[in-house]
């Protein structure tokens, strides 16, 4: 079976093409909720989430380029920054309860773990070994978590200074090594 193709599906989409957003929908959808319940912790928020990111992905498919990154790449983000947006509008959720939890592994692939075994997983988490303990830390609060600068010096009882070099030099070495 031959990869999905993000990146065409997301030009067919910049023409206007639903069969387009159709395919990636039906490819992601699960992903992409899983992504955004992680940040979101409840399910029927993480939901709306996944619906207005499918519509910004839809609208803004034009600005997609394929030279700058992967098509997977770009619509994660748009749902993750879609799902951050939600927590500072709203506040953050309530911790995800087990119910949901089990909910969510019946239906929903972890995306961690596709990430994992997929070729940049792999090539991320070479990179991700490379930087010291508290940088790497720092980088799985915010990117994964969805924590923010000020969470993240909290919880780690550091600095918000420090956090804020160590997330800006992790994000140029991670960049220096991906590239």
């Amino acid at each position: 079976m031959e990869p999905f193709d993000h990146a065409s599906a997301l030009e067919g989409c910049a023409r206007g093409d639903p069969a387009s957003l159709r395919r990636l929908y039906d490819q992601e959808a699960g992903f992409l909720l899983a992504v955004a319940l992680r940040i979101v912790r409840r399910r029927d928020v993480a939901a709306d989430v996944l619906h207005d990111a499918i519509m910004d992905i839809w609208e803004r498919a034009g600005t997609f380029d394929r030279s700058r990154g992967a098509g997977r790449a770009w619509i994660t983000s748009i749902v993750r920054h879609r799902a951050l947006k939600q927590i500072r509008v709203v506040g953050r959720e309530t911790e995800l309860d087990a119910a949901a939890a089990t909910e969510v592994a019946d239906d929903a692939p972890d995306p961690f773990a596709i990430l994992a075994t997929s070729q940049d997983g792999t090539r991320l988490h070479h990179c991700l070994a490379q930087l010291g303990a508290e940088r790497r830390a720092v980088i799985l609060l915010a990117y994964v978590d969805g924590l923010s600068q000020s969470e993240i010096a909290e919880r780690l009882g550091t600095p918000l200074g420090t956090v804020k070099a160590w997330v800006r030099r992790s994000l140029i070495a991670l960049k220096d090594c991906l590239s």
